[in-house]
Order: C-alpha cells, then structure tokens, then sequence
C-alpha cells in the first residue's frame, strides 16, 4: 500500500466508506461548492450513493489511487480537507492510467494558508517516488485559487476541454506537469 508520508503541518489516510460523515460536513459549505456544483449543499443520500460508491470505484491503495484525507498535526487532529487521485477521465471512457488527476477540496477556515498546495505535493511527492510521470488538474476558468494552487505544482495550462461524466459537465482548463528526470 502506497503511504504518504507526513508534511510539515499535515498527515494524510486514504478515505474508506467510515469517512463518510467528515465528506459530508465538508461538502456543507457553499463556498467550499461553488466551483464545483454551483454552491450546492451535498445531501447524506449524495454521499451515500453517489459520491462514496465513484470514490471507491478508483481506490486502490497499492497505487495510491483515492481520496487522502488531510488532517492538521495539532491537538485536534482535526480533517481539513481531501486530496484525489484518480487516472485522469476515469468516468469519462478515455481513462489514462499514466496521467494522474489530481484535486482537492478543503474546509474554507484553512483557505489561504498554503494547507492545498502542501498536501497536494507530500501525495504528488509520494506517487514520483512509485514511478507517476504525468500529473493533471482541471478547473472551471474562474476558480482563480485552485489555479494558483496548479502552479504551484509546476502544472502549466494544457488545454481546455468539455470535461462530462454521469455527474460532472462542464468547460474546464486543464494543467498538467510532467516529470522526466526519472
């Protein structure tokens, strides 16, 4: 099983189907959704059937492949967020094992903290190490932050693409990095 190892402020475990109240409280928040639905409010029955089934679809643990709960190395071993990593277009039929997607999703009381970039790069740092040469991000064009946060990760823009799956549609712009110094 691929482990990510602890970063300055943070450690990581993959989501099991347990986590399933923490991926509620998080999805609670309208501005934690508004690039990615809307600002629309996951329901528990969301969670249950929707979202918790297509996570477990692409976990697989040897590979590194889930959802990485972030938790704060504080007292409170609080859960802030997530980091995902999936084969890029996993759900849309022109699945790419090679390329890694790479996203996240984090509680807003931890925004502009840097909590994102540096969990995105202890999992990125930990899947090099396993061989992963390709990473990419997608991103609504006005979702400024997650942007920021690609570059940060040395992703440049790609491309842009109608990005569409049973629960996702959209135009989204697509930054990739690639790692040949292996």
């Amino acid at each position: 099983m691929l482990r990510v190892a602890d970063s300055e402020r943070l450690s990581f475990q993959l989501v099991t189907t347990d986590d399933s109240d923490f991926l509620f409280q998080l999805d609670q928040d309208e501005e934690v959704m508004r690039y990615i639905n809307g600002g629309k409010k996951s329901s528990r029955q969301e969670i249950n059937e929707i979202f918790m089934p297509r996570v477990m679809a692409f976990t697989a643990p040897q590979k590194g492949w889930g959802l990485w709960k972030v938790k704060l190395k504080n007292a409170t071993e609080q859960p802030v967020g997530w980091i995902l990593v999936r084969p890029y277009g996993f759900f849309t039929g022109k699945r790419d094992d090679n390329n890694l997607e790479l996203g996240w999703r984090f509680r807003r009381s931890v925004w502009g903290q840097g909590i994102a970039t540096e969990a995105a790069i202890a999992v990125m740092q930990a899947l090099l190490a396993e061989g992963t040469k390709q990473f990419s991000a997608i991103a609504l064009t006005e979702n400024i932050a997650s942007i920021n946060v690609m570059g940060k990760l040395g992703m440049s823009f790609s491309h842009s693409e109608h990005y569409q799956d049973a629960v996702f549609d959209e135009q989204v712009d697509v930054y990739t990095v690639v790692n040949n110094s292996q």
